[in-house]
């Protein structure tokens, strides 16, 4: 039994679908470098990312199947799910046969669940933009501090670039330690910790105690329905909303 290694980028995975490929072999399991597990009767082989290959794999995604495969590919690799590249895997290889029709295959395992992951990181993609909440940093730049449950910030980056476009920002995945960095236009995401607390701006204290008043103050007591409410805003995301109890940062 052969399981393909992958470093855990998507490079590393779409270079690992090409090795299956032109080595003609048929790993029963595509995994990531850290969900090794040790195995006797297992073949680990591992592959080296190479990001012409990994090119030429996303450009056959395209041409051969579709721009929307392509899309539910990224996003199911973005879910971080352990079985996520061999479902990929498998999508890809069943649609590399059948063209787009692959994705009206619902009956096929692999196919239903590379769809399942795809919707589950899309749902949460659109959820998080109107859950970003940017504090200004005396330095003026805006900083926003986040964690999904998913991979999304790659996602959810360019509709910030469009709405804050005049502004210098920071989206920060505290769960994944990598940051979103924009300015004049561009935007980088890269590693990043950060040690102490944020160096607020004495406004921010302001803008958040008028913003929390005025969520408070709004509510209707009688129409308070706390299960709805976690229904459509998870207590999980409640951390860094501004206008929850107990998200005032200090200084």
């Amino acid at each position: 039994m052969v399981y393909y290694i992958y470093d855990g980028s998507f490079e590393g995975l779409l270079t690992a679908i090409y090795e299956a490929y032109y080595r003609h072999q048929n790993p029963e399991k595509i995994l990531s470098s850290d969900s090794i597990q040790d195995n006797l009767f297992i073949q680990h082989v591992y592959i080296k990312a190479d990001q012409e290959k990994a090119e030429r794999v996303y450009s056959a995604i395209v041409h051969k199947i579709s721009l929307a495969a392509a899309k539910k590919v990224l996003y199911a690799f973005l879910s971080e799910s352990p079985d996520a590249a061999t479902a990929i895997y498998r999508y890809l290889k069943l649609g590399f046969k059948l063209g787009k029709s692959v994705d009206s295959a619902l009956a096929d395992p692999y196919v239903f669940r590379v769809h399942a992951l795809h919707k589950k990181v899309s749902q949460e993609a659109g959820k998080m933009l109107g859950l970003v909440r940017f504090r200004l940093l005396k330095n003026g730049i805006f900083y926003a501090p986040i964690e999904p449950d998913f991979n999304i910030l790659g996602i959810i980056v360019p509709h910030f670039k469009r709405r804050m476009s005049a502004h210098d920002w920071i989206i920060h995945d505290l769960k994944r330690k990598i940051a979103a960095f924009y300015s004049q236009g561009q935007y980088i995401i890269v590693p990043f910790e950060l040690s102490g607390a944020l160096p607020l701006d004495e406004e921010e204290f302001d803008y958040q105690t008028l913003w929390k008043e005025y969520f408070q103050n709004i509510a209707i007591q009688s129409r308070i329905n706390p299960r709805l409410q976690r229904q459509f805003m998870p207590v999980r995301y409640w951390k860094h909303l501004i206008e929850k109890p107990g998200t005032h940062d200090k200084a």
